[in-house]
């Protein structure tokens, strides 16, 4: 298993007196950690003293669990089940039927080095990050008489439930699992066997995570099941023989860095309306992709698209299968890009019917099955067979010529003295206080200081703050159990004059810039609030320097009264101007890069902290703004429910994309786009002209070089009325690109859009030529 290090530079130098506890110089190599192999990880040794702001109880309320500390033993012997679900669930968390969902009992459950002895389900509570000690990451290991329907459960089912569960699957966010080895080798072969359950939705993580199973003929263990939901983001996932390395259903999904040795299938595709992987390694499996095809509705789903993107698959004699033969809608729509082939006979068969692909040793460079596009002509190509190859610059590539990727910052060799904690540093975190001086000191101090050496903690808590925070280029910060920067007052209130929350390097920066488990989010109203601003660069030689992991813009409600954006003051169809919590969720300006990994950004169309999850109209202007010349990543993104757009590219250049996942605001057209806001020239915004206008999904002006490897734009409502789901008129047109720019769009799934695919505004791409189960898909377009 392979831990990456993340890359670091010199920071800016600011002449400014240092904060108590920071120094004045560091004797560490640049950009290097000073713990030593024998240390602890940090997350184990740091003080922890954060709090959940808004619980019933926020000082007594505990944020971090050490498992340990619970009664588990960690010997491999001592049954440590009771233990693990005691630090679980203690305090009175979300789950067991309690509730549906809460932002205010959030946790970290962390496990030391050791093996951990169950013989039953952990179950997953909600708003969870279970994280393992990544520098000798800790076994769970599943006993001889395990029972239970998976080792680590995110959404248990009530026993004699008549298929219920403890959440909601499509809401079942803020889940994240780490540095974990799950080890069902001493379950029988013949039991069904399963190491993680993960039914979840958006703001969901697997990072870093192995999963050992039997090698025995037709033994029956599973690494992952995922039946249904609307993710989701996992990254460095290793399966080790099982009848299935992963059997998923989903919404959506983005996969980057799996590996699967010795299963029967790498992977079971039961449902999707789209699934993006890249970087896949298969070795001597017998299957590497089964998937089920041949569904026409909603209560028949099967695999909508699959976009494969640079997998080394060898040894296994059919890389992928499907269950039924494509006639252009019923097989299922793929997309194999940069695929290496060694003895692997067949590339693409047919369950006891044709070959459509050979195989053997060789690469397959831009192969497609499904309807094909290009330019303004409406008419389908249906192709088994090459597709348009994307233009991919250099800059979006790693140095063996796949699409670069950079894992979550986990900052293995640092020592817990080198982690500065702003609560320590002055800062209350308890979503009243403002923090903005005392946030903004520490930052200041740390960047007066090598780059590397000191590491910003976010104790758990919600940061209150009046002004804009500036994050100087050369920092990083860490969040715990997603801490929240939360802005609010006067500053934020004048939408003709908007004003940064969070702004992350000067304009014109160059220098490192990472940012992990973080939200950032508004205490309403906040019309004027833009709630990141993204000027930073990543140094030459060093990509992905700059990004975001497991960060999220959060535009909702809190459980505290005195927010004015609660269920209560902003129900479904009101129109309360003291319901408008953003003008723009991220602005990557134009001077920028970033890599952005499994972000979210949403206006919440539900109240998390309310019984039964009551639907609300909470507004804000725009998603994503991208106007940066790249290199930019967006890998496992989402924006959902902006009035405008959820992605605008302009003026853009060398962006990947994959997998997008969008929803249109469920109240309009009422109002329609773009009020409550306006269109302003200056954000390069679309203009709207009618009284049924609703937001774009993605608007894409004057940009190059953009691939687009998935995306999943949905209109599910209009008006708060889903009718127009069967008829495919909940909006006419979702996505739009004007005729200089130049993209490449792969594996394009849609709901309730009439035109999937606009030109200049014009439709030019019908749904109707694309229906494969509830979406409807393209395989490919080009200009």
């Amino acid at each position: 298993m392979r831990f990456l290090l993340a890359l670091f530079s010199l920071g800016v130098v600011l002449h400014v007196h240092p904060v108590s506890g920071l120094g004045s110089s560091c004797s560490a190599p640049l950009g290097g950690g000073t713990a030593s192999p024998s240390d602890p990880y940090w997350m184990e040794a740091i003080k922890h003293q954060g709090t959940s702001a808004f619980n019933s109880n926020p000082s007594s309320y505990q944020v971090f669990r050490n498992v340990k500390d619970f009664g588990a033993k960690g010997d491999g012997v001592t049954d440590d089940t009771a233990a693990i679900n005691s630090a679980m669930s203690s305090g009175g968390r979300c789950g067991e039927g309690t509730c549906e969902s809460s932002t205010v009992t959030p946790a970290i459950v962390y496990f030391p080095e050791g093996t951990y002895l169950v013989s039953s389900a952990i179950n997953m509570y909600y708003y969870t990050q279970m994280i393992g000690n990544p520098k000798n990451p800790p076994t769970l290991l599943a006993s001889s008489s395990f029972s239970g329907f998976a080792v680590i459960d995110a959404d248990p089912y009530f026993p004699n439930g008549y298929g219920s569960q403890w959440y909601t699957n499509q809401d079942n966010f803020f889940r994240s699992v780490r540095n974990l080895i799950i080890d069902l080798r001493q379950v029988p072969a013949s039991s069904s066997a399963i190491g993680l359950h993960w039914q979840v939705a958006q703001a969901t993580s697997l990072i870093n995570v192995l999963v050992e199973m039997s090698t025995a003929s037709g033994n029956n263990h599973q690494g992952l099941f995922m039946e249904n939901g609307s993710g989701g983001f996992m990254e460095d996932i290793v399966f080790n023989g099982g009848k299935y390395g992963m059997q998923v259903g989903n919404q959506q999904f983005t996969i980057r860095n799996l590996t699967v040795n010795n299963a029967n299938t790498a992977v079971f595709g039961i449902w999707n309306w789209g699934f993006t992987f890249q970087g896949v390694t298969i070795n001597d499996c017998q299957v590497g992709f089964d998937l089920t095809t041949g569904g026409t509705t909603l209560s028949t789903q099967t695999m909508g698209s699959e976009a494969i993107i640079d997998a080394m698959v060898t040894n296994t004699p059919i890389f992928i299968r499907t269950s039924t033969a494509s006639n252009g809608r019923l097989g299922g729509s793929l997309v194999l890009n940069n695929i290496k082939l060694n003895n692997v006979p067949i590339a693409v068969g047919v369950n006891a019917g044709a070959t459509v692909l050979a195989g053997g040793i060789t690469t397959i460079a831009s192969w497609g099955q499904g309807n094909v596009f290009s330019g303004t002509s409406a008419t389908a190509t249906f192709t088994q067979g090459n597709i348009v190859a994307a233009n991919k610059p250099s800059s979006l590539l790693d140095t063996s010529g796949r699409i670069f990727g950079k894992s979550h910052p986990q900052y293995i060799s640092y020592a817990a003295s080198q982690f500065v904690s702003v609560k320590t540093q002055g800062a209350k975190g308890d979503g009243h206080t403002d923090d903005t001086a005392a946030i903004q000191n520490v930052l200041n101090q740390a960047s007066s200081i090598f780059s590397g050496c000191k590491i910003i903690f976010f104790d758990a808590g919600t940061y209150y703050v009046s002004n804009t925070i500036s994050i100087p280029a050369g920092t990083q910060i860490v969040g715990e159990a997603w801490s929240v920067i939360l802005g609010g007052g006067s500053t934020f209130q004048n939408q003709n004059s908007p004003k940064v929350v969070v702004q992350a390097g000067a304009a014109g920066s160059t220098g490192v810039m990472e940012i992990s488990d973080m939200i950032f989010s508004t205490m309403g109203p906040t019309p004027g609030a833009i709630l990141l601003e993204w000027n930073v660069h990543d140094p030459s030689g060093q990509p992905g320097a700059a990004g975001l992991w497991d960060t999220h813009i959060r535009c909702m409600f809190y459980a505290a009264a005195g927010t004015n954006m609660q269920v209560a003051q902003c129900p479904s169809g009101s129109q309360n101007t003291n319901c408008q919590a953003a003008f723009l969720g991220i602005h990557l300006t134009s001077g920028s890069s970033g890599y952005f990994e499994g972000t979210w950004i949403w206006t919440a169309d539900h109240d998390l902290d309310a019984g039964n999850s009551p639907q609300t109209s909470v507004f804000t202007g725009r998603g994503i703004l991208s106007e940066s010349a790249g290199p930019v990543w967006l890998i496992g993104t989402s924006s959902e429910h902006a009035v405008l757009y959820q992605y605008n590219l302009a003026n853009a250049q060398n962006h990947w994309i994959g997998f997008a996942q969008t929803e249109t605001p469920y109240y309009q057209p009422v109002p329609a786009a773009p009020a409550p806001f306006s269109s302003v020239s200056i954000y390069l915004d679309p203009t709207f002209s009618t009284s049924t206008d609703m937001a774009w999904a993605m608007w894409v002006q004057n940009s190059q070089n953009i691939i687009l490897f998935g995306a999943g734009f949905y209109s599910f409502f209009r008006s708060y009325t889903q009718s127009c789901v069967n008829t495919w008129n909940c909006q006419s047109q979702i996505f739009n690109m004007d005729s200089s720019s130049t993209i490449t769009v792969y594996s394009l799934s849609t709901i309730g859009a009439t035109y999937q695919l606009s030109v200049s505004g014009n439709g030019v791409v019908n749904e109707s030529s694309n229906r494969d189960g509830f979406q409807e898909t393209l395989t490919a377009w080009s200009r």
